[in-house]
């Protein structure tokens, strides 16, 4: 058992390997391939984040405010990236033995990094403190192009 345990694990270390020196005379040829190509146009992407002011920790309405005009900047940033790169959702249903649904849960993850993203506006509206966020896509371009990237 234990030699056909170890020749199906050199089997499949050979097999790897002659497929990784595939992959690198093809990139030799046509040399590397680092996944950024200029666009025929570049968007700008916008995002707007929202925070409620009165429902902020602090012991006055000043601090409550600042921490309001961080947490919206933190949810534009969250609205940008899900833009730049997707979102991932998880959702679980539960059913008992007569298909009644017993509990059910949607989960949102995000996970990215913006650069060269800014904050064009932030105001208070109403009880509500709002950050508007944009990312010229040229800005990226421009600093893929200065890291030779391209």
């Amino acid at each position: 058992m234990k030699l056909l345990f170890k020749f199906l694990a050199i089997a499949c270390m050979a097999l790897s390997l002659c497929s990784c020196s595939s992959i690198s005379l093809s990139r030799n040829i046509f040399g590397p391939d680092t996944g950024v190509h200029k666009p025929p146009e570049y968007p700008v992407l916008r995002a707007t984040g929202y925070a409620s002011i009165s429902r902020q920790p602090g012991a006055t309405q000043a601090i409550k405010q600042v921490k309001a005009m961080r947490a919206s900047k933190i949810e534009a940033y969250r609205e940008l990236t899900e833009q730049v790169s997707g979102i991932y959702i998880k959702a679980n249903d539960s059913l008992n033995s007569s298909n009644v649904e017993t509990s059910s849960s949607v989960r949102a993850e995000v996970d990215g990094f913006l650069k060269g993203a800014r904050v064009i506006r932030q105001y208070p509206l109403g009880d509500t403190y709002a950050t508007e966020v944009e990312l010229d896509t040229r800005v990226i371009y421009d600093l893929y192009q200065l890291r030779g990237a391209l």
